[in-house]
């Protein structure tokens, strides 16, 4: 009896609740470099419209007008412009007229310049988060590029608007705009990438970069058209990127003729250029943490 009442007196207790999963992140840096990894920036998507939405939130923090700014400059620019090479100086506009000619070029030239400004020094203004969060450091630049859309929209809907006050409609090839602002886009990318990778390395080229815009602005048929430039040279001038584009762009909207082949050769450099700029901030990636 002693031992059936021992044996009574045991409780055997079985645990039912789940044991709690514990999930482990390795970060291991692959020995293939990719120029980029798409799957890896779509899972930090996120980031990438937070950071967009800070700095625009902080370009147009405690001012008056604010996004309004994106319509006056180009409004301004173009009156100006138009007084001075338009009337006094008398430049061809291909038929169209001259407001609306320079419209075209600095609406697109205008997103070209701020994208590449701002892509330039986005890894050093974000230092803190480069040293101490893990994140495709590439997703800095794409949001200094992402918050400058929204001035090329305005831009866009500027250039429309002013086609519709001079009585005008847009052209039937403006379906392929999207296309040539893709290839902005990607030539704005491909450079501000590279820059930003250097200027990390060399501050310098946080100085030398507006300076230098302000003279391939004059080195882009902005105020005049591309077919001012000789026969000889123009192979040349259309390395530039954003020869062929913003010549594309007055076609697309305004039906002016287009050289292809300086738009070809334009559309050629864009993509090289951004292969070159992948590749170059692919590979001083991983020196990022310690020199900035």
């Amino acid at each position: 009896m002693g031992r059936q009442g021992s044996r009574d007196a045991i409780k055997v207790s079985v645990r039912t609740d789940p044991l709690p999963v514990i999930v482990e992140t390795v970060i291991d840096p692959s020995r293939k470099r990719r120029l980029i990894d798409l799957p890896e920036l779509w899972r930090y998507r996120e980031v990438v419209f937070f950071l967009a939405w800070r700095d625009f939130k902080v370009k147009y923090r405690q001012t008056y007008l604010g996004v309004l700014w994106a319509m006056l400059q180009p409004l301004v620019a173009m009156s100006v412009l138009s007084v001075f090479f338009g009337r006094l100086v008398g430049i061809s506009s291909n038929g169209a007229p001259y407001p609306l000619f320079v419209l075209c070029g600095l609406v697109p030239w205008n997103f070209f310049s701020r994208a590449v400004g701002s892509m330039t020094g986005s890894l050093v203004s974000n230092q803190e988060l480069v040293k101490r969060v893990y994140f495709p450091r590439l997703i800095i630049p794409i949001s200094a590029i992402a918050a400058c859309l929204t001035d090329m929209i305005v831009g866009f809907a500027l250039l429309f608007a002013a086609l519709l006050a001079f009585g005008s409609w847009p052209a039937p090839q403006v379906l392929f705009l999207p296309l040539f602002v893709l290839v902005m886009a990607a030539s704005a990318t491909g450079l501000g990438v590279a820059l930003s990778a250097i200027n990390v390395r060399f501050r310098d080229v946080g100085y030398l970069v507006p300076f230098s815009l302000q003279i391939v602005l004059f080195m882009t048929p902005v105020v005049y058209p591309g077919n001012l430039v000789p026969h000889f040279w123009r192979p040349l001038y259309s390395l530039n990127p954003m020869v062929g584009i913003v010549e594309a762009v007055r076609w697309s909207v305004l039906g002016t003729p287009a050289d292809w082949v300086m738009i070809s050769i334009s559309i050629l450099s864009s993509l090289a250029l951004l292969v070159a700029g992948l590749a170059i901030f692919s590979k001083s990636e991983r020196a990022f943490p310690d020199l900035i």
